[in-house]
């Protein structure tokens, strides 16, 4: 496991995990994770399909039970207080479970009724809530005219509107246009700044998991195999990428330069991870030993690149065929929320 962990310096623990484990007969879908969020903080828990992101946070929201281990949501233990645990998070589910058939207004009132939000202040709530998300002017239309930027940002305010102190997004800005996407981005952290809200996203949007969080897990085969900032993630694949199109490449000779920490070989390319590439870009270049360069690439570490080394192939790859999304468990959580 790769852990270059630096925590949010507050020391409000808002969900721990200890040992968390689930399991299907045979299969062990999260196999004993250790986790802590802390108060305020954007977490990002990224991961191939079928590697234990959606099951986890099933078991953080109370959707699962859990085979092993504990977890507290907002102080709650999971499994013996799951009434208050529910009442602590905000649902932002993948594919939209607002009701196009009312007006934005009316979503928010039928959500706060639902949540029990008390009726003295139901109201200053919901007009808050439709400030924030520039819906105002919007309040009384049918959802159904409403664009897939506006849907987002009710969702997103419908979550909000008991005012729990986690929300948790499922791939928030999946099939919007970049300019709606920058607005969510912009929503979410100012959310944070003002009320302290901690978040927990899945994304299969790199640029999205650099700019919003604070922290990474990456998961795969139900073990979170990298943790930590998004920049301490790309620094540890150590240094520059140096990316060379050619035909049979002198991997001995590569390997044999005392900057070059890793070599790897995929789509007719040798990758390098370098120090200084700049630098040192010449002597790769004479280490190739006059064999044909087709192109050459130099590039800082992404997030992908850290995805790809952990995992084995890319985001965009691993979500082929399907996300493991949390959309067939709307109306799962809907029913026992209150319960």
């Amino acid at each position: 496991m790769v852990v270059v962990d630096s925590a949010p310096s507050t020391n409000e623990v808002m969900i721990a995990a200890r040992d968390l484990t689930k399991r299907f007969g045979d299969l062990v879908a999260v196999d004993h994770i250790d986790l802590e969020i802390r108060k305020g903080e954007i977490f990002g828990l990224l991961g191939p399909n079928g590697a234990g992101k959606t099951t986890t946070i099933s078991m953080l929201i109370t959707i699962r039970p859990i085979t092993e281990g504990r977890a507290t949501v907002n102080g709650f233990d999971v499994a013996r207080q799951p009434a208050k645990v529910r009442a602590s998070c905000g649902i932002v589910f993948q594919e939209p479970s607002i009701d196009t058939a009312l007006t934005a207004r009316e979503n928010l009132e039928l959500h706060a009724r639902l949540y029990g939000v008390p009726k003295a202040i139901r109201r200053e709530r919901i007009e808050e809530l439709l400030a924030l998300v520039d819906l105002k002017d919007r309040e009384d239309s049918i959802v159904k005219t409403f664009s897939g930027g506006m849907k987002r940002r009710l969702e997103i305010a419908r979550g909000l509107l008991h005012h729990p102190p986690i929300i948790f997004l499922d791939e928030p800005t999946l099939g919007l246009d970049p300019q709606t996407r920058q607005h969510i981005w912009d929503y979410i952290e100012r959310l944070r700044r003002e009320m302290r809200t901690t978040f927990v996203l899945t994304t299969h949007y790199m640029e999205e998991a650099d700019r919003l969080c604070d922290r990474i897990g990456i998961i795969d085969h139900g073990k979170i195999v990298a943790l930590g900032t998004p920049k301490e993630l790309k620094d540890s694949l150590g240094g520059d990428t140096v990316v060379l199109s050619m035909n049979d490449p002198p991997l001995d000779a590569f390997r044999a330069l005392p900057f070059v920490s890793k070599l790897d070989v995929r789509d007719g390319s040798v990758w390098l991870s370098v120090e200084r590439a700049t630098s040192n870009l010449a002597r790769i270049i004479q280490a190739a030993g006059g064999r044909e360069i087709g192109t050459v690439e130099v590039r800082r570490p992404t997030l992908e690149d850290v995805f790809i080394s952990l995992t084995g192939r890319a985001i965009r790859q691993a979500e082929e065929g399907g996300g493991e999304g949390w959309s067939g468990q709307v109306m799962q959580y809907t029913a026992t929320t209150n319960r």
